[in-house]
């Protein structure tokens, strides 16, 4: 963060110091609420969660370091105290931002924010230093710290925002207002908490309600290829800028197609140029995801030949999204289980259906949530793509969800031994240690709460340790 004395801070957060010899002491360090995380310079902010109390680490982080604690009562130790810690969060974060010189840059949709946010960072920060959230913490306190984090030195904010309901994006866009803006796509994610995809729409456009004028430097940078996102352009005053494979699109790819491993490659076109480009990620749904990111880019002042290395050169910087590891058997082991929705999953789909020509290809599956009322016909539409994509075994794992899978699967044509539908992660194991051989491919995906990225790694150990595998 930025060097802020303890009484600068109380007055931005209206809070009271308690317990605090020197307000004109700085905080020098980063903004933390994990007491882990705590340093010299730090300041802690106390969190009241569902089993911990940050209050009582209110001492230890002080021994570690922290200047004070940012406080819902006083704790005996140098603290700012204020009525709720997570108004007061976002408050200093608000006041940090309008002190950077950053740009800011933020970005939201149904699927696809945090592979396009890491995207982002790696292509701008071969510019200029570079902030941005870390994961997948896009929420009222995740957003708040990630901007807390930002130094003078920052040129780039990048943030990434989600939204579980109508309101949402405009209370983050107040704490950290952007000038550029980003809106992926709108699909079926949440939609059995929003109600529908026209009130998914409808709370993403906020960002670019939030964004400045076209004169004052805003610009909205919108998904050519997704109607509703399209529609947004009427909803803000900034620049409109269109990403995606449609020929209207300012930034756009041409010639798309995957490697033999499924790697995309593409012609990237810009308004200025033309480069291109063959990622090191996994998937033709990155495609969208870098011209997203390109299109960030080229309004920020990148040629296409600098965007395109840059394009080509990033990793995946986030865990359990398409991670791909090869085990010394030839076993390879598709990590995309941090979370799914339909887009989502029939991405990864066609990405294992890719990489596995000419080897035999797993499909580990487990529920996509909150999908309310298309829950069982969402279900049932990806055991039938994985089908139809030749992928040679279905493993649908858990309760009433994936039998949903297991049966699009079995009515699409899945008999036998194709598809099986198991009860947990453990049984998934199980089966998979016994019946995996030297060359399989295996995707393994789900909803974050069913927690598959267990099986992965519970595969990648098996092979590391030797285990016979066929």
């Amino acid at each position: 963060m930025i060097a802020l004395s303890l009484a600068e801070i109380a007055a931005v957060v209206g809070g009271q110091t308690h317990d605090i010899p020197d307000p004109s002491v700085l905080v020098t360090g980063e903004v933390v609420r994990d007491s882990r995380e705590a340093g010299p310079g730090s300041l802690f902010a106390a969190f009241v969660g569902e089993r911990v109390d940050g209050h009582d680490f209110a001492a230890q982080v002080v021994e570690q370091g922290a200047v004070a604690v940012l406080a819902s009562r006083p704790v005996g130790v140098p603290a700012i105290v204020v009525d709720d810690v997570q108004t007061a969060l976002g408050a200093l974060a608000r006041h940090v931002v309008r002190r950077l010189g950053a740009t800011l840059v933020a970005l939201t949709g149904s699927a696809g924010k945090t592979s396009t946010k890491d995207l982002i960072a790696q292509v701008l920060r071969t510019k200029a230093p570079t902030v941005f959230t870390p994961g997948s913490l896009n929420n009222e306190i995740g957003l708040p710290l990630t901007a807390l984090s930002a130094t003078e030195e920052t040129k780039f904010l990048v943030l990434e925002m989600g939204a579980r309901g109508i309101g949402h994006i405009r209370y983050l866009t107040d704490l950290t207002p952007p000038r550029i803006g980003l809106v992926l796509n709108v699909g079926t994610a949440h939609i059995g908490e929003f109600g529908g995809r026209e009130q998914i729409a409808q709370a993403k456009g906020e960002l670019v309600e939030a964004l400045p004028a076209a004169a004052d430097g805003g610009a909205a940078i919108l998904n050519a290829d997704d109607p509703l996102v399209r529609a947004m352009a009427s909803r803000t005053k900034a620049k409109v800028v269109l990403f995606g494979e449609s020929a209207e699109a300012d930034v756009r790819a041409e010639n798309v197609r995957l490697t033999d491993t499924g790697q995309p490659a593409f012609s990237l076109h810009t308004p200025s140029g033309a480069s291109d480009v063959t990622m090191r990620l996994y998937g033709e749904h990155h495609v969208s995801n870098a011209l997203a990111a390109a299109a960030v880019a080229h309004e920020l002042g990148m040629s296409a030949e600098e965007i395109a290395l840059a394009l080509s050169e990033a990793g995946s910087l986030s865990r359990w999204r398409m991670e791909v590891t090869e085990r010394p058997d030839g076993v390879t082991i598709v990590n995309d289980a941090y979370n799914a929705n339909p887009e989502s999953m029939r991405a990864a789909l066609r990405a294992l259906a890719a990489m596995g020509k000419g080897r035999r290809t797993w499909a580990v599956l487990g529920k996509m949530a909150e999908l309310g009322d298309e829950a069982l016909a969402e279900h049932d539409a990806v055991g039938r793509l994985a089908v139809r994509l030749n992928v040679g075994k279905l493993v649908a794992v858990g309760g009433v969800e994936a039998s949903w899978l297991q049966l699009g699967a079995y009515n699409e044509g899945s008999w036998g031994e194709e598809s099986v539908h198991v009860s947990d992660a453990q049984a998934a194991i199980d089966l998979l240690r016994s019946e995996l051989r030297p060359g399989d491919v295996v995707l393994v995906k789900a909803s974050r709460s069913v927690g598959l990225e267990s099986v992965a790694q519970a595969l990648l150990e098996a092979g590391a340790e030797g285990v016979d595998a066929r």
